[in-house]
């Protein structure tokens, strides 16, 4: 599963952006899917996912009532709405994903990077 993320781009504070997690030739239907980001000399950290099939979603406490991770497209693909960003949101972010017997993540995609100016 190769899987691609997109919507990242430089906003001012307070605003907001919508990242998009697509798998190629196929739906992200079947996957738990994950949204990760990281900063240069930090540790990745997982900030929102969404479980298959529960439809659970987990939201980092870094970023609750401001993130919302969502299926859209009839499931083929996985969004992250970024509400209210901080400067200190600013980070490469990823998409990845695992499958039901997969004990972690098995798929990355490459990054999207999001800048927010003060």
């Amino acid at each position: 599963v190769q899987l691609q993320a997109s919507g990242g781009g430089l906003v001012q504070a307070g605003g907001s952006l919508r990242l998009s997690c697509a798998a190629s030739k196929r739906t992200l239907h079947n996957y738990t899917v994950g949204w990760f980001r990281q900063t240069p000399g930090k540790e990745r950290e997982s900030i929102a996912h969404i479980v298959w099939p529960s439809g659970s979603t987990y939201v980092a406490d870094s970023v609750k009532g401001r993130f919302t991770i969502s299926r859209e497209n009839a499931r083929k693909t996985v969004a992250l709405q970024m509400n209210s960003l901080k400067p200190e949101d600013t980070a490469l972010y990823f998409c990845a994903a695992r499958g039901r017997l997969d004990s972690t993540y098995r798929y990355w995609g490459q990054g999207t990077l999001v800048t927010v100016s003060s």
